[in-house]
């Protein structure tokens, strides 16, 4: 290799051994100091339509996952989940209107709104009674301890009124 180039190399932390490439210093640790400075708490509404299990799953996996960093990092979640449109048949408990390959996952699902139910952080879970309505589904069958509201964009609407940033994961 060239010797200017590994000195520019170098100079960047980044490090060869003969063809191996080794960097070092650089970022470090990933963390959000940078962008949480300064706040004690955050409000989000999530909207929520994911209507393939294996993505519902994975939407919630990484909202809690969100929710957990923020407490690691001394910032305070209040989070609200929204379902509405196609998720609104993973969270209820008619099985007939869960397609048959997201049965196993809707069971797991069902069990992980249960456990983020009673997290802290997580200040609620509605389902829109409309998106119910629209994906024939029954809101006396939602999950139990999720809230049906009866419209998830007035909702939705309301807690940004009052500082809840919107995500549509």
């Amino acid at each position: 290799m060239h010797t200017a180039f590994k000195n520019l190399l170098k100079q960047l932390g980044i490090y060869t051994l003969g063809m191996l490439v080794i960097f070092s210093g650089g970022a470090g640790a990933a963390d959000d100091k940078q962008a949480l400075a300064g706040l004690k708490e955050v409000k989000v509404a999530f909207d929520i339509k994911e209507g393939d299990a294996k993505l519902l799953q994975a939407r919630l996996d990484i909202i809690d996952e969100t929710r957990n960093s923020l407490i690691q990092q001394g910032v305070t979640p209040h989070f609200i989940l929204a379902f509405r449109g196609p998720s609104s048949k993973l969270v209820q408990t008619d099985i007939s209107k869960i397609k048959p390959e997201d049965r196993v996952l809707a069971e797991k699902i069902a069990v992980r709104i249960k456990e983020m139910m009673n997290a802290p952080g997580v200040e609620g879970i509605e389902q829109c009674a409309v998106a119910a309505r629209q994906q024939e589904t029954n809101t006396d069958l939602v999950l139990p301890g999720i809230r049906v509201v009866g419209n998830s964009f007035i909702s939705l609407m309301a807690y940004q009124a009052k500082g809840y940033t919107y995500i549509t994961p």
